[in-house]
């Protein structure tokens, strides 16, 4: 297995930073707007961004999780049973302008699904995506991110993992990662 860094600790906090500032030019003061990070990984940076806006607004912004296992086209094609994660939704989305947010958009699946689940919560005025990563030319759905931290080339056989010291990493690092040929 390769390992090759892609995003250090510092380079994520510039991104996450000019991400938030993207969002404050169109959202404003975020009174009709809410932020679902997609469970699993999104959470985290969800967590990242309403810290962040929090800092640079003095305001809490609302945020919640979503969970998308059981509104995946792929969820009964597995061999192993997936294992749903928990939804976090405290606050109304019917009318309002919703971002979700993930860590690496690759096929689109996910957020296929997110409209999906979102749907039983309401229905939003204006749905957005904000991901870390884009992976390019790895799409089976036609679905774009509104605010993209790092667009990334990659083969099918790579992946891109995204590392967050509040949870598996004594620091922040996206790598991308390509298995080795045996």
């Amino acid at each position: 297995m390769q390992k090759r860094l892609i995003v250090n600790q510092q380079l994520l906090d510039i991104m996450v930073m000019r991400l938030c500032h993207q969002l404050i030019e169109n959202h404003g003061d975020f009174s009709d707007s809410v932020i679902l990070g997609l469970q699993p990984r999104g959470k985290y940076v969800a967590e990242r961004i309403q810290q962040t806006l929090a800092t640079i607004l003095g305001k809490q912004v609302p945020t919640g999780y979503l969970d998308t296992t059981f509104h995946r086209d792929d969820f009964r094609r597995r061999d192993t049973p997936l294992a749903a994660n928990a939804t976090k939704i405290d606050f109304l989305i019917e009318g309002k302008k919703v971002i979700l947010v993930d860590d690496v958009l690759y096929t689109g699946r996910s957020v296929r699904a997110a409209m999906d689940a979102m749907i039983a919560y309401g229905r939003p005025a204006n749905v957005e995506l904000l991901v870390l990563i884009d992976r390019l030319y790895t799409r089976h759905l036609p679905i774009q991110a509104t605010y993209v931290g790092r667009r990334v080339n990659s083969l099918q056989s790579q992946r891109v993992l995204v590392e967050w010291k509040e949870h598996d990493a004594p620091e922040d690092n996206i790598w991308l990662i390509t298995k080795s040929e045996e």
